[in-house]
């Protein structure tokens, strides 16, 4: 049993989330369980996976779940393998949820240098109504940020998509191309600057923008069968966008193809996007897990063609280096398999030590620096 990257998950442990401290030790090698020498837990190496406490093989579960994640329908499923339709939507959840934790941690927490991201939104269906879906994508690297499901196609739902562009982004030159909503502006206004404090002086703090944030707008109207395209610099100089433009995508117009192509990917898979369909979602979560689902796939287990890389063997012969839109941003080194992303463990918290009054005691103070340092 390797337990190289096995660490403790219980919250009150002083060691847990960390590896490599040698307080891991087997506890019952058949039974595959584990057990922390600094709070005397035991526990099973799958927890924090999807297949904690499952009955069925985890081979079984993958092959449903990736399935399910390229499209194939839940009844096509549960008539193949003889599954209730329950368990397999539970299966679906835990993949979403397992999904959400993985690239909260390891996208979500990156600060990258975007160049240029761009944002859409999708029009969903569920039972008795319509949902909206907003998404967001980095071009350069193809990598997808993040999405939000929401039941309106209001304020609110552009400015938590904003904000989380906004926490991945580095104060760095940045192009923000966008169809033609108009709250998309303000959202990325809003969400672009930094609040600064007077220096000796009384009153409120003043915002600042951030330096170098363009935003362009591609809008698309369509009369008497003619279609007419405007792209207008909302924000920003014509140089600065020109530059942002050759840096990300090498040259050409403003647009926003890639996060369009990004959305037929997931009208593809998630058959509750589909223009006209008769699957419906039943409610929303289900809809916000089928996109981390297939967020998450796309992002680290498959290879995108025009992310390669040439390299020479000889004079004569040429290869290609295949990279998934992780690689590409520099957050993994190889393309996970779909076993190796609903088996990766998101670490807790790291503990920080009980508030109390008074002088700490010699342990407390002993913990804090083994543990906290």
């Amino acid at each position: 049993m390797d337990l190289s990257n096995i660490f403790c998950h219980n919250l009150d442990c002083p060691a847990r989330g960390q590896t490599g401290q040698g307080n891991i030790t087997v506890h019952s090698q058949k039974e595959g369980r584990c057990q922390c020498n600094v709070c005397g837990t035991t526990f099973s190496t799958k927890k924090g996976t999807i297949f904690y406490r499952l009955k069925t093989a985890p081979a079984t579960v993958i092959l449903v779940l990736t399935l399910l994640a390229y499209g194939c329908p839940i009844k096509a499923i549960v008539v193949a393998f003889g599954f209730d339709e329950r368990t397999v939507k539970n299966w679906w959840e835990r993949a979403g949820n397992h999904s959400q934790a993985v690239h909260k941690h390891v996208v979500g927490q990156s600060q990258l240098d975007l160049e240029q991201a761009q944002a859409d939104e999708l029009k969903g269906k569920i039972q008795g109504r319509s949902i909206w879906m907003a998404m967001a994508i980095m071009v350069s690297t193809r990598l997808w940020l993040g999405g939000v499901v929401s039941e309106r196609r209001d304020k609110h739902l552009l400015n938590r998509l904003a904000e989380q562009i906004r926490n991945m982004a580095l104060c760095r030159p940045l192009l923000l191309a966008v169809d033609g909503l108009p709250g998309y502006v303000n959202a990325f206004q809003q969400a672009f600057r930094t609040k600064q404090p007077r220096e000796g002086q009384p009153g409120r703090c003043r915002w600042h923008s951030w330096p170098d944030i363009a935003i362009v707008q591609v809008i698309k109207r369509r009369a008497e069968n003619k279609l007419s395209i405007e792209r207008r610099i909302v924000q920003g100089g014509k140089e600065l966008v020109e530059r942002l433009l050759t840096r990300s995508q090498g040259g050409g117009t403003i647009n926003t193809a890639y996060i369009e192509r990004l959305n037929g990917t997931f009208r593809q898979r998630l058959n509750s996007l589909a223009r006209r369909t008769r699957t419906l979602a039943a409610q929303p979560e289900t809809l916000q897990a089928g996109m981390y689902v297939i967020g998450c796939i796309y992002n680290f287990c498959t290879y995108h063609q025009s992310l390669r890389v040439p390299y020479h063997l000889s004079e004569h012969s040429q290869r290609w280096l295949q990279r998934t839109p992780a690689i590409a941003a520099g957050l993994t080194d190889h393309c996970w398999t779909v076993e190796e992303l609903f088996s990766f463990k998101v670490p807790p918290p790291r503990w920080s030590p009980p508030k109390k009054r008074g002088r700490s005691s010699k342990e407390t103070l002993a913990l804090i620096e083994r543990w906290c340092q």
